[in-house]
């Protein structure tokens, strides 16, 4: 801990930096999603029974199930990405300000913790019960 020469500056620019591509990452998996949903939607679906219309007799068809099944089995490293990234901005201001206070030990602290891996479980959890509130 007594080898820290942090410049404030310097970390606010690369938080700056940090936050742009984040947003720029949240944005990408929006339309990640939206593309998805869209290819999904374009697969079709398979017919049982002799129906011809409607969606009576229908289910997804099958590249729309693989493409549900990928999207569901990949949300949680998708989910990671931007998380991973705020948490480490905020990590490296709260380290910087607690430096900049003369405690070099919450300085530590608060660069550990910014080292952990987010609750992505947690985070998708929320999501899905505040898109269900929007349903």
């Amino acid at each position: 801990m007594t080898g820290w020469d942090i410049s404030p500056g310097g970390v606010q620019s690369v938080i700056s930096k940090v936050r742009e591509a984040a947003g720029d990452m949240n944005t990408g998996i929006t339309l990640y999603g939206q593309s998805v949903q869209g290819a999904m939607e374009a697969a079709g679906t398979l017919s049982f029974g002799g129906e011809s219309s409607g969606s009576h007799g229908r289910a997804a068809g099958l590249v729309a199930v693989a493409l549900g099944k990928f999207v569901e089995g990949t949300e949680k490293d998708v989910a990671f990405l931007p998380l991973r990234a705020a948490d480490s901005a905020n990590g490296a201001v709260e380290a910087t300000n607690a430096y900049l206070a003369g405690d070099l030990e919450q300085a530590w602290n608060a660069q550990h913790h910014a080292t952990l891996p987010p609750d992505v479980t947690a985070f998708l959890e929320k999501a899905r019960s505040k898109a269900d509130g929007k349903r």
